[in-house]
């Protein structure tokens, strides 16, 4: 059996940087609602195109780079990263026979979870309990999930990523 060096560390890379420039692009006030998690989609994408490269750790790592970038609470968003990392970790393979429409509702619920899990540091660290507005950027993520998910797979297909 040949192994292969694995290939396009630069480009994934690259798409953690652009997800967190989105993460933290000016919006007006009513787009902060609708922002979608970006960081969350791109790591998903990537738990799911390359399971043995990109886990748990790259989603700690991402996580606690929104976390300085947003400026909350170090942890915050890096907890709730590594869930759903985990989720997509063991929910992988079934996940990619499905067809986009039905990834995208998963994908609504981890982001959910995540959401609910940065919610939950935040009220448990003192922070003002919001209302369901919150759930519009866990409703956008996943509207928003069919074109990361072809824009990704462009790309890894492009530059021949393993």
């Amino acid at each position: 059996m040949i192994e292969q060096r694995p290939r396009g560390g630069i480009v994934i890379l690259l798409s953690f940087a652009a997800a967190l420039l989105l993460a933290v692009l000016p919006l007006p006030d009513w787009g902060q609602y609708v922002r979608p998690e970006w960081v969350a989609l791109v790591t998903i994408y990537w738990i799911l195109a390359l399971p043995e490269r990109i886990s748990v750790g790259w989603a700690w790592c991402a996580g606690l780079m929104l976390d300085v970038i947003q400026g909350t609470l170090l942890g915050q968003n890096a907890l709730g990263m590594v869930i759903a990392a985990f989720i997509m970790t063991r929910l992988h393979r079934r996940m990619r026979m499905f067809p986009v429409a039905q990834q995208a509702f998963i994908v609504f619920v981890v982001i959910g979870l995540y959401q609910m899990v940065a919610l939950w540091v935040r009220s448990v660290t003192g922070g003002a309990a919001p209302d369901l507005s919150f759930l519009l950027s866990v409703i956008a993520s996943a509207i928003v999930w069919p074109l990361v998910f072809l824009i990704l797979r462009d790309l890894r297909r492009r530059y021949r990523i393993n």
